[in-house]
């Protein structure tokens, strides 16, 4: 995800849903799997990330093998020069790649990875015209066990996601699993940050907020099947509160303490949901 963004063009899909969810593009099963097939690259670009985040290796050492793999496998990285994609402009990395209390959006650059760092890495490709995004939190070496911890439960709020959309559900009922389960551990929740509807472009209608408040409610979503969902729950290990650092990318936590952030690109299907970045 990157929260810079232009407002997303019609997707060219096989039907919009009326009402309250007004906007939202549904997805076939061919273009779902045309989305699987961009995810399995992802999961791809995060296996390389884990290979190379070792102490003394630099996040842009990182940056460029991926970038560099995703050209291989004739994508296209949704990040770089992000909004404009003019070569010299936007966002400088292939990846967001973000080390300790960088929330999102974090820029390669030359300094060494160390032990006891996590290194979230978030990727999206779009490959044969449609689009995969998903994040993971890489831990290196001996991480302080609060840290551990931090990260182990923000998976975990992803996998109460996975675990409860199915159709007929609307987005309140599970994103309040989400921050309930964030929240009773002692976490902040993001709320500068959401996920996305995703599809031939990587921002589409609806933003998906990993919390519930009155914007949510009074705009809620009706899970339907053919929505594909990016689903990114943003958890620091203490205040939820962040700040944009000068670059005018970089967000970091307001009290300097790790965040952890996890995300996937979720089809909703006629009985629950299927994950396409997985790497299946």
């Amino acid at each position: 995800m990157l929260a810079k963004r232009p407002k997303a063009k019609k997707p060219k899909a096989s039907g919009s849903t009326r009402g309250g969810n007004a906007g939202i593009q549904l997805k076939t099963r061919e273009q779902i799997e045309k989305m699987r097939v961009a995810g399995r690259l992802v999961v791809e670009v995060h296996d390389l990330c884990r290979e190379m985040a070792k102490p003394g290796n630099t996040t842009r050492m990182i940056d460029e093998a991926a970038g560099a793999l995703i050209a291989e496998r004739g994508a296209e990285g949704l990040f770089k020069h992000y909004p404009t994609y003019v070569p010299g402009e936007g966002f400088p990395s292939n990846l967001c790649i973000s080390v300790n209390e960088v929330v999102v959006h974090g820029i390669a650059n030359d300094e060494p990875i160390r032990d006891g760092d996590i290194v979230g890495v978030d990727c999206g490709v779009r490959l044969d015209g449609w689009c995969g995004d998903a994040a993971t939190t890489i831990l290196v070496g001996d991480v302080a066990p609060a840290t551990r911890r931090l990260c182990e439960e923000t998976e975990h709020v992803l996998r109460i996601a996975v675990e409860n959309i199915k159709p007929g559900r609307r987005w309140s009922q599970v994103a309040r699993l989400m921050q309930g389960y964030a929240e009773a551990r002692g976490y902040g929740v993001v709320r500068d940050f959401v996920g996305h509807g995703i599809g031939d472009t990587m921002h589409q209608e609806p933003k998906v907020p990993n919390f519930v408040n009155r914007d949510l409610l009074r705009h809620d979503i009706d899970l339907r099947p053919g929505m594909v969902l990016a689903v990114e729950p943003m958890c620091n290990q203490g205040t939820a509160d962040v700040q944009t650092l000068a670059d005018g990318w970089t967000v970091v936590t307001a009290d300097g303490l790790p965040a952890a952030h996890y995300e996937h690109t979720i089809a909703v299907t006629e009985t629950g949901c299927d994950v396409l970045t997985d790497g299946r």
